[in-house]
């Protein structure tokens, strides 16, 4: 994205008031910068509900099904021990480290596709948009690229319109 707008806010009523005002207008927002998540903000701009849970589910279903199946094959196949009286084939003594390879490989799928989706990591280019965005400002942005000047002035007066505070115009 070359050309976009940014406007900026110091409280978040004041942040959701704005979005308001500004899809009220039909100005398209592409994109909400918090400091810390805002409460609500998500279906105000629309966003779909995160399938993190899915891949969670995917990795501990994977981590459950490699962890029981190696304990079975060691214990049965490979390396037989016969100690205590155990059968070879003990499915309650394999359950706490079924369990742990589940949470493990859970949490595994969930950060990297974390990483992935938001293209963070080695090698990501990341736009900062503002310096103090981290730090204490909420931060509407607006993609202007199929706009033309009189439709940015236009923009620039809903933005004022709705309260941002400072409106930045990148090229």
């Amino acid at each position: 994205m070359n050309k976009y707008l940014t406007a900026y806010y110091n409280d978040e009523e004041d942040l959701l008031e704005g979005l308001n005002k500004i899809q009220s207008e039909g100005i398209k927002v592409t994109d909400v910068l918090t400091p810390f998540p805002v409460h609500g903000l998500d279906k105000v701009i629309g966003l779909r509900r995160s399938r993190l849970s899915v891949i969670a589910f995917i990795g501990g279903a994977l981590g459950t099904l490699i962890g029981f199946f190696f304990q079975a094959w060691v214990f049965t196949v490979d390396y037989p021990l016969a100690f205590g009286g155990k059968p070879f084939f003990a499915v309650p003594s394999f359950m706490p480290v079924t369990f742990e390879m589940a949470v493990l490989l859970a949490a595994y799928a969930i950060v990297f596709a974390y990483l992935i989706h938001n293209n963070l990591g080695p090698g990501s280019k990341n736009i900062i948009y503002d310096e103090r965005i981290t730090d204490d400002r909420f931060l509407i942005l607006i993609s202007l690229e199929d706009k033309a000047d009189d439709q940015i002035k236009e923009v620039e007066t809903v933005l004022e319109n709705a309260g941002a505070l400072g409106i930045t115009l990148k090229v």
